[in-house]
């Protein structure tokens, strides 16, 4: 029921900024046909990054949510990562590299704005529709980080179905404020090579996003492990119970966004039978399932059993 309602918030924010940027992206190559302002390009170009970016994270979504096969046994969650990875190459190479090229292009061969009033409605709309997608975004979040520290909880969410979205109309905010700024010193204050500039920071911003984005997924995408607090509430359970002797180790990895596989290996007392054995793992499988809702597929072994399968082959 979890992971129903988190994807249910995940389709709802992205379709909220699918539908903003759609619009926002014709809006804003329509001001920089009528007055040429470089930074609006680099806002267009941005927007339509951002519509296909959202389009890739519900191919994403629905990808994910496939039932295991017998090629894909612990499912296709993982599929997210990888899409979301695709997303921060692109935010990268047609959003901040192209946007930092057409801005020194400008910043070499400035050109006068005209009508810089058509820039500034555009502007203001656009900063309506991408505040929407955001408060959107920010609530989902909200839910998920808990009172958490806005950084660290960034780094702690394991859903970039949501967190991209995030860092994406985030800076598409602060894109059009340095988009104002650039058009106003070029059109009011007679700095010619403003507008060039503003494409440029733009350009930078993007980068920084897709950097930052990258290397979350990246880090999801090579099997990242549960949150801290999930294994040392497993490992405080595991080693309160009279059953065992010792919790040798905790193993997890994320299997998607709302998937945890765990695996622990524990040295029971030497007087259990094996029946005994058998039925404290049912047990502690159950009780590690009840920590998070996440916690999808759980293996418990013996102790005996991990030194076995450590001894190496005979020669």
């Amino acid at each position: 029921m979890a992971a129903t309602g988190s994807h249910t918030g995940s389709r709802r924010v992205i379709f909220a900024a699918l539908a903003g940027n759609l619009a926002i992206a014709a809006t804003k190559f329509a001001a920089f046909a009528l007055t040429g302002s470089s930074a609006m390009m680099t806002e267009a170009i941005h927007s339509t990054v951002d519509t296909g970016n959202q389009g890739l994270l519900l191919l994403g979504l629905a990808r994910s949510r496939r039932p295991p096969s017998s090629t894909h046994p612990f499912g296709h969650g993982m599929e997210i990562y990888f899409w979301a990875f695709v997303v921060a190459l692109m935010i990268f190479a047609l959003g901040g590299a192209v946007s930092i090229y057409e801005g020194v292009l400008k910043i070499q061969r400035p050109e006068p704005i005209g009508r810089a009033w058509i820039n500034f409605l555009v502007i203001g709309l656009a900063a309506l529709f991408e505040g929407g997608s955001f408060l959107v975004a920010w609530r989902e979040f909200r839910v998920l980080r808990r009172g958490t520290p806005f950084l660290a909880a960034l780094r702690r969410s394991k859903d970039p179905s949501i967190f991209a979205v995030l860092l994406e109309d985030g800076a598409a905010l602060i894109g059009l404020a340095i988009a104002a700024l650039g058009v106003a010193g070029s059109a009011w204050l007679g700095v010619a090579w403003a507008d060039g500039a503003a494409s440029v920071a733009i350009g930078l911003l993007l980068v920084l996003v897709a950097v930052f984005l990258a290397n979350e997924t990246r880090s999801l995408l090579t099997g990242e492990a549960a949150a801290p607090r999930i294994v040392e509430a497993v490992r405080a359970m595991l080693a309160a119970d009279g059953r065992v002797d010792d919790v040798a180790e905790v193993l997890s990895m994320h299997l998607g966004p709302q998937e945890i596989l765990l695996g622990v290996t524990l040295d029971f007392r030497d007087d259990l039978t094996a029946v005994e054995i058998e039925g404290a793992g049912d047990d502690f499988a159950q009780a590690i399932r009840a920590i998070d809702p996440r916690i999808t597929r759980v293996f418990v072994r013996s102790g005996r059993a991990r030194a076995a399968y450590a001894r190496p082959p005979p020669d």
